[in-house]
């Protein structure tokens, strides 16, 4: 393979990972906050400022990596994809549970492949309470 092909191949794949990225946030602006009838605030997972007041509610996200698989004739097939995706808010325990069940939705319907239900993450202001749940997403290229 030729440098310029081998560049090539490399921002192709950066380019891939951004819209995966994408994905995941059109899938998550599906989701409509009832008290604005606005999709919720997203974030990348600790790009708020320390001083920077939390939304009333919010998501954020963070890839924890990326790895190749299915190789044939010294080419990738697919691209895995793991992200970690946090909701919080300062709702009620029950409200957070709803939203964050259909985002869960949304992003099934997007293609991620969620593990569970999620599971509960600290915040760092009181006011506020945290669902977490790891998803996958296999981009086929």
């Amino acid at each position: 393979m030729s440098e310029l092909e081998n560049n090539a191949t490399v921002e192709e794949t950066t380019e891939e990972k951004k819209l995966v990225k994408q994905i995941l946030i059109d899938a998550l602006e599906t989701v409509i906050d009832s008290d604005t009838n606005k999709p919720y605030p997203i974030h990348l997972q600790g790009s708020l400022l320390p001083n920077e007041p939390y939304p009333e509610s919010f998501f954020t996200f963070w890839n924890n990596g990326s790895e190749s698989d299915e190789f044939y004739s010294n080419k990738e097939g697919q691209i895995i994809h793991y992200f970690d995706l946090n909701f919080y808010s300062s709702k009620l325990a029950g409200e957070i549970e709803n939203i964050f069940t259909s985002a869960i939705a949304a992003l099934k319907d997007a293609g991620f492949i969620v593990s569970g239900n999620g599971f509960d993450v600290p915040s760092d202001e009181s006011s506020h309470t945290g669902r977490g749940v790891d998803l996958i997403y296999i981009e086929q290229i």
